[in-house]
């Protein structure tokens, strides 16, 4: 009997698994590592109760959020051991939950196809599933999930200004791979400078996991943070470099000045080709008589600053 007054659930081990979700397989595998208590055993049979259920519960919350088995061996340990959990799941599901305030959406494949330009891809849609851009509803072929609007918001914008699917999806991939590592260099970074005390014994204890949690928390903005205000510049920069570079190289041509006629005398023509050649003759003389107007432009701009200096001292 219970506190209560309830009888204390008793369950076979069918209706364990059909509750918890979990295998017989799986259950009996589970006792073998010592995951689960041992159930009680009763003339031929066993005997499972809500703690077992409850177990089974735990184990598949902490499977879904990427522990090993082992790992959560060594937590539920601590936890039958007296040392509290209650912490560590607390910082379990700070770090695995949601890093954003978007919201997942639906959307059908009537709708996807439309605002994609109204013809089916199934290929497109394919690749969009394996980025996790959309994912399948089970039982509803016309509908998917969509983890990020935004992103699939970006896609629809850059296809209709003309950038092909496939090279939207290859672009992802490229992006998706330079933001991981990102995320695994602030992780390395934070984990060295902020977290390394309190995830020093394993599993922490209860206090510290909470206050490491509270930490996850105030800290979680400042990677998007940080990044969104990198890129903003980085943008900035590379765009009007690349816009320069653009309008630079299609600018038109500087208009030259058509050739004009100069009658010069035989015996100075002569003298140029014997010093310097026939072929470069016309270049010869062009040169000097470029030398020569830039001369006499620095020897106006000298006799201007003169000028000038007789006025200032005459002043």
């Amino acid at each position: 009997m219970s506190g209560s007054g309830q009888p204390a659930a008793e369950y076979r081990i069918e209706d364990l698994a059909h509750l918890s979700g979990a295998t017989v397989r799986t259950i009996r595998a589970y006792q073998d590592r010592g995951l689960l208590p041992r159930p009680e055993r009763r003339g031929r049979s066993n005997v499972y109760g809500d703690t077992h259920l409850a177990r089974l519960h735990q184990i598949a919350g902490l499977l879904d959020r990427g522990y090993t088995l082992a790992s959560i061996k060594e937590l539920l340990e601590a936890w039958d051991a007296g040392k509290g959990l209650g912490g560590v799941l607390g910082l379990v599901t700070e770090v695995s939950g949601p890093w954003t305030d978007e919201e997942a959406d639906r959307i059908s494949r009537a709708e996807l196809d439309e605002r994609f330009g109204g013809e089916p891809d199934d290929a497109a849609v394919d690749e969009a599933v394996e980025l996790g851009v959309l994912e399948r509803v089970p039982g509803r072929d016309d509908e998917f999930l969509v983890p990020s609007p935004q992103e699939l918001a970006v896609a629809v914008e850059l296809h209709a200004a003309g950038v092909p699917l496939p090279a939207i999806s290859g672009h992802l991939r490229e992006l998706r791979g330079q933001v991981e590592h990102i995320a695994a260099r602030f992780l390395e970074f934070t984990t060295e400078h902020v977290f390394a005390r309190y995830l020093g014994h394993s599993p922490p204890t209860d206090a510290d996991a909470a206050e490491a949690a509270t930490l996850v928390r105030r800290l979680r903005p400042l990677a998007q943070q940080t990044v969104d205000a990198e890129l903003a510049s980085a943008m900035r920069l590379f765009a009007t470099r690349h816009l320069q570079q653009h309008l630079g190289a299609g600018a038109p041509p500087v208009s030259q000045p058509e050739p004009v006629a100069v009658a010069i005398p035989a015996s100075t023509m002569r003298a140029v080709c014997t010093l310097v050649g026939e072929e470069q003759a016309a270049a010869f003389v062009a040169a000097a008589a470029e030398r020569e107007v830039q001369t006499r432009t620095l020897d106006s701009l000298a006799a201007n600053r003169d000028i000038c200096g007789e006025v200032t001292q005459t002043d």
